[in-house]
């Protein structure tokens, strides 16, 4: 286990029960990955585990940088409330208002129905990796079958989530990546998030491993384009970021320097049920469960490479975040029902007794 790094945050409350919110032996042997959590406010604990890179040696920390997977749909989520924050679209408006050539199934389909996985979109159009361009996924979109009428059921769609990538270009003028680090980024004092933009460090970014322990490089050493991930990814998937930066990501949504409060009540209400007769609900890039701890808000993405997880207490005023560069496997996943707690139970356990 290695200490955070020096931030601007303040320090850790050395209280037992805040101080413990992870334990080396929460994780098997050889896994390695970086965690955050913050409590009422402020920023508990900041670490990471094991390496980012077997070859080198280097020590997963705080500010190693990770794929973080679908958890970039709740930020997507995040700058479409804000473009509403700021009278530039409604998550009312249909799909035609920004796109054309919107074919007679689609046009009932709202950014709403994007949101909440209601439109009946297939999931995606191909590999994440897939040259896909911009152009071709709007139309690759437009012409696909319905799986259902929109607003009739909840579908997993990442293209969904690209389709409101290009919604927030549209309604913004400028691109996906530079409106998210202008407006959702800066404000929350994230400097280590992004495709491109921030300009990485190769020695800072951890080395991704399949089940295999084989090594698969970084996220960006995959066919991308210029400015990030082809379209199949862009949006949905594949943003860039550290354990420190997601600590401030949670701080700043239980402040107004992002959204505000109307904005973030509709970024959290439960919606739509995931499954029928199911349990939890998806709200607006988050999943909402009723668990023994109380709601936890959370969202999960990985590749079966890298694995992370993001998650909200509302009711105990905390949050985390961790994430692995190893496959899924090596540091268990989200399952309050198991009888071996998974890192995400324990951690959200151990907040709720701190608080």
């Amino acid at each position: 286990m290695h200490a955070s790094c020096e931030s601007e945050e303040p320090e850790p409350d050395k209280e037992p029960e805040a101080a413990e919110v992870f334990h080396a032996s929460d994780v098997p042997d050889g896994s390695s990955g970086s965690l955050v959590a913050t409590i009422d406010g402020e920023l508990a604990t900041c670490l990471g585990w094991g390496e980012a890179d077997h070859e080198t040696g280097a020590a997963a920390d705080c500010e190693t940088v990770y794929d973080i997977g679908s958890v970039t749909k709740p930020i997507t989520a995040a700058a479409v409330l804000k473009l509403q924050m700021q009278g530039r679209l409604r998550v009312s408006d249909p799909i035609d208002r920004f796109f054309d050539g919107v074919p007679a199934d689609k046009r009932g389909v709202t950014v709403r129905h994007l949101l909440t996985h209601t439109a009946g979109l297939v999931d995606a159009l191909g590999g994440d990796y897939d040259p896909l361009t911009r152009r071709a996924m709007i139309n690759g979109a437009l012409t696909s079958e319905l799986s259902t009428r929109p607003g009739a059921r909840y579908h997993y769609s990442n293209l969904g989530y690209s389709l409101l990538a290009a919604i927030i270009e549209e309604a913004s003028g400028l691109g996906y990546e530079e409106y998210l680090a202008q407006e959702l980024f800066a404000p929350a004092g994230m400097t280590h998030t992004g495709y491109v933009l921030p300009d990485w460090n190769p020695g800072d970014v951890a080395i991704e491993y399949d089940a295999q322990d084989r090594p698969q490089g970084r996220p960006y050493d995959h066919p991308w384009a210029a400015d990030g991930p082809y379209w199949n990814l862009r949006g949905n998937g594949g943003l860039l970021s550290t354990a420190h930066d997601m600590g401030r990501w949670l701080l700043a949504l239980e402040s107004d320097r992002v959204l505000d409060g109307k904005a973030k009540e509709e970024l959290f209400r439960p919606r739509v049920l995931e499954e029928p007769g199911g349990d939890t609900r998806y709200a607006y890039g988050w999943v909402v469960a009723d668990t023994p701890v109380g709601t936890v808000n959370w969202h999960n993405g990985g590749n079966g490479w890298a694995y992370a997880e993001l998650g909200r207490l509302p009711e105990s005023g905390a949050g985390f975040f961790w994430v692995t560069n190893r496959y899924r496997s090596a540091a268990g996943g989200w399952n309050l029902d198991t009888l071996d707690p998974s890192l995400t139970e324990r951690v959200v356990e151990r907040l709720v007794d701190a608080e």
